[in-house]
This record gives C-alpha cells, sequence and structure tokens, in this order.
C-alpha cells in the first residue's frame, strides 16, 4: 500500500505502486491486461455518496521533460529529476496567486490567533476551514505544489498541518518501455485506452489501474485522513510551527479545499473518476488540462 507524508517522498523504494495491487477480477480480455485494480474496484467514486470536501486538480507547471519531450515516468528518475523549467516556475506562482484571488474574494471569515512570537490573521473561506495540498512525490509535481502552497501562506490562508503532503498515489502514469522516449509516443497507448482501459501496451500501467489508485485515495482522504480523529496522527509527521496550525488542527469537524497536484493522465483519469465511468476509456474525450492549469471536479450525480 502506498503511504502519505508531509514534506517528503512517500515511496523511498521507488517502487511502481500499481505492481502492489491486487489483481483484477473484471479485467477485459487481452494477454496485456493490467491485473492491478484491488478487489474488482476500478471507480471508487462510482457509488460514492456526496464528498464532505471539495476538490481542485492542479496540473504540475511545465517541466524540463515536457520541453525535452520526452516521457518521464519512472519513479526511479522523476523523483529527483525532470523539475519545473523557469516557465514551469512563473506558471506555478500565477495558478497559485490567481486561486488566491478567488479564494479571497469569497472569504467571509477571519480568525486572529496569538501565540508568543506573533498575532496572526488567517482568513477563511465560507464554510471551509483552509486549504488541504496533496501532491505527487514526482519532482514536477512537488515543486509545483510547494510554489503554490507559498502563495497561500503569504495570504494567510490556512494550510492543512501546514505543510504539503505527498502521497505516491498522485504519480504519473507508468509508460514503460516508452520512458524516456519522444511524447508524441503518448497517443498510442491513448489510442488502446479507448477499447481496452485495462491493456499494459508497452508495459506500461493500465488507465484504470490509475483510475483505482486515485479514486481509492480520494476517498481515503474524504473518509479519514482530512477528519478530525486523523489529524494527529498527521502531527507526528511535520513540525507544528505556530498557533495558527495548531489551531486548525484543534478544530473539530468543518471542510477544506483540497488541492491535487499531479500530471496530465492521472488527473484526466481521475476526472472520469468524478464523472462515475465505470472505467477510464473516456479520459481523452475530456477537456484537456494544461500546465498549472487548477479545475475543480465535480462529484456528478447519482
Amino acid at each position: 500500500m502506498a503511504s502519505t507524508s508531509a514534506s517528503t517522498s512517500s515511496d523511498d523504494s521507488r517502487k511502481r505502486i500499481w505492481e502492489e495491487e491486487e489483481p483484477n477480477a473484471n479485467n477485459i480480455s487481452n494477454e496485456n491486461d493490467d491485473k492491478s485494480c484491488a478487489n474488482g474496484i476500478i471507480n471508487h467514486l462510482a457509488n460514492r455518496p456526496p464528498l464532505t470536501h471539495t476538490y481542485y486538480a492542479l496540473r504540475h507547471g511545465q517541466s524540463l521533460a515536457n520541453v525535452l519531450k520526452i516521457i518521464s515516468s519512472d519513479p526511479q528518475i522523476s523523483v529527483d529529476y525532470h523539475g519545473l523549467s523557469s516557465v514551469g516556475k512563473v506558471q506555478a506562482k500565477a495558478a497559485g496567486d490567481a486561486f488566491v484571488s478567488d479564494y479571497l474574494s469569497n472569504s467571509n471569515n477571519t480568525n486572529t490567533s496569538t501565540n508568543t512570537a506573533a498575532t496572526t490573521t488567517t482568513k477563511s473561506r465560507g464554510g471551509y476551514q483552509g486549504v488541504a495540498i496533496f501532491s505527487s512525490d514526482f519532482a514536477r509535481a512537488r515543486e509545483t505544489a510547494t510554489i503554490f502552497a507559498d502563495s497561500l501562506t503569504k495570504a494567510n490562508i490556512p494550510l492543512f498541518l501546514g505543510a504539503v503532503i505527498h502521497d505516491s498515489r498522485l504519480r504519473e502514469r507508468y509508460f514503460g518501455i516508452l520512458n524516456n522516449g519522444s511524447d508524441t509516443r503518448y497517443q498510442e497507448v491513448w489510442d488502446v485506452d479507448v477499447t481496452n482501459p485495462n491493456h499494459t501496451m508497452f508495459n506500461c500501467e493500465s488507465a484504470n489501474s490509475v483510475l483505482s489508485r486515485t479514486t481509492k485515495f480520494i476517498c481515503e482522504l474524504d473518509d479519514n485522513i482530512l477528519s478530525s480523529s486523523s489529524s494527529s496522527n498527521f502531527a507526528a509527521t511535520t513540525a507544528i510551527n505556530d498557533g495558527t496550525t495548531a489551531a486548525i488542527m484543534n478544530e473539530k469537524g468543518g471542510r477544506w479545499i483540497c488541492i491535487l497536484v499531479a500530471h496530465g493522465d492521472v488527473l484526466q483519469i481521475t476526472q472520469t473518476g468524478f464523472l462515475r465511468h465505470t472505467d477510464a476509456r473516456g479520459h481523452r474525450r475530456l477537456n484537456h488540462l494544461e500546465t498549472a492549469t487548477i479545475r475543480e471536479l465535480t462529484l456528478a450525480p447519482l
């Protein structure tokens, strides 16, 4: 099982997390089928009641791999390399600043927290305690999340646990032997996704595997990680530097705006989950997320 941690990579072994899941009992028959969707569940949001928290997808800014026009999906490389280009850093800051502007324009609650160092005024958007940022541990996503979070911190917007939380389940889809090759070859994988979202041609991770791991992660966030009962578990993984953060964690209940910082294919596929699709075959028909684009993810009605 992939783990979650604050401010550090969540899987030091650099394993491809999709290989750790149990076989999928509902595979389409194909010799290249992926057998990685745990317990046969592809979309964990398919029959989910309304979510407690509000979710946004944020694609990373332009990366060095984007500049080189190569596929970068191997954890042994991408956790440490292919971070943001100079353009990507500007994009990430612009995304953060735009989000802050929108957040503050909808804020109707101001809280003041006093500690031994200073008095801090935090802004809470109506109905929310603040913003929680969860990011892929790949370098380009981590850097995007850090820059985005910095915009929130400067605006005194409460940040869940005062840190970006990295989780390997938000990593880019693994593209097998196409890794480090031309990004024009993505299309070869996507063309097969349309008819068989379980395929693992080129030893890639299947689209359905991505859908399973990301929607399961979101359900865990909504049920456990963001609840007051589990916040204390996260406290052990990150330093609480001021009274503001402590005050946020001590609040009971409440809702968070959750930013999921990840990658093109992962977020395209995750969108099919929020639309309650039975599988991921339609992910390329959805509006494309450009680099550093943020989009609200709304769960379709049952």
